[in-house]
């Protein structure tokens, strides 16, 4: 089967795609009904895997777009390559990982066009076990660490809801956010435009932050959107590649991107209250399991800090 263009389609989906088979299988699977619709024309890249995932997708899914890489190109610019390859009015980043209920790219779509201003929109990812992922975050810095490492989201009255903490903010409720997972991203081709879309610099982890942080720059708002509801493995592909080393990388590259966008002395603040004060925490903590768990926190970060600055020494 070759693959199809869908003309007139509004949106571009380009999944990402590095040894997860079954899940791809799985979430093409869940697209096919938006792509018959018109709604959608789906790319694969395919960063090189070895689990027989291009050939599922040419034997299944003719009908999807499949660009074998050749080599692992990371995520963002996977999805750039599909963007410089086509013109749709809107642009989506996709895990393969994941698993579209019915109308959850039309409530995407519906909340875009209701507000111009808006440059891109994430929808309610939702975990194996039925709970609400928490994928909408404020941008790091000195007041969030403070306010996250000191507990103030549970005692300040509305602070957790307003910055989006984990555990304090209604993950029921339509709004504005700061930043939000590229699990799945829809953006606005004219904000993927005036951001330059992802930073090919960035291979993996953090692209998702610094485009959002480049789209309000452009002056547009990213947009939460709970009623599009898409199911999420959270990742399958970087568990394989990582296994438990993937939580340090996050937050290096995280580290690295406040070092670049904000300045060496801000980002090594941050890491001294992400480190410092679970440290402190741990020392002070009665119960041995979350002593425990204070103590895994601070050297995470501990050892994420060390890991971006050897990371900007070689750059």
């Amino acid at each position: 089967m070759r693959s199809e263009a869908v003309p007139g389609a509004p949106v571009t989906i380009a999944i990402v795609s590095f040894n997860t088979r079954e899940l791809l299988d799985a979430c093409l699977t869940s697209l096919r009904p938006d792509h018959d619709a018109g709604r959608a024309e789906v790319w694969v890249v395919d960063n090189a895997s070895t689990d027989g995932s291009p050939a599922m997708v040419r034997s299944r899914h003719g009908w999807a777009r499949l660009v074998e890489a050749g080599a692992n190109l990371g995520y963002g610019p996977a999805v750039n390559l599909v963007a410089r390859r086509t013109a749709t009015p809107w642009i989506a980043s996709a895990n393969a990982d994941l698993r579209f209920t019915p109308g959850a790219l039309e409530a995407l779509l519906a909340a875009g066009t209701r507000d111009p201003r808006t440059g891109a929109l994430a929808p309610r990812l939702v975990l194996p076990g039925g709970r609400t992922q928490h994928s909408v975050h404020p941008f790091p810095g000195v007041r969030v660490a403070a306010a996250v490492n000191l507990g103030l989201g549970a005692r300040v009255p509305g602070l957790g809801e307003r910055l989006c903490l984990e555990g304090h903010w209604d993950p029921e409720r339509p709004r504005g956010v700061p930043w939000a997972h590229g699990a799945l991203l829809l953006v606005r081709r004219r904000a993927w435009e005036a951001a330059g879309g992802f930073d090919d610099a960035m291979w993996f982890y953090a692209e998702d932050l610094d485009l959002c942080w480049r789209v309000r720059r452009a002056g547009f708002t990213v947009r939460y959107v709970p009623a599009a509801r898409v199911h999420h493995e959270r990742s399958a592909a970087a568990t394989a590649a990582w296994a438990d080393d993937r939580h340090v990388r996050s937050q290096a590259a995280a580290y690295a991107w406040m070092r670049r966008r904000g300045g060496r002395p801000r980002a090594a603040v941050v890491a001294a209250l992400n480190a410092g004060l679970p440290a402190l925490g741990a020392a002070a903590a009665l119960a041995p399991g979350r002593r425990a768990r204070l103590r895994h926190w601070a050297r995470l970060h501990a050892r994420a800090w060390i890991r971006a600055r050897r990371a900007g020494a070689s750059a």
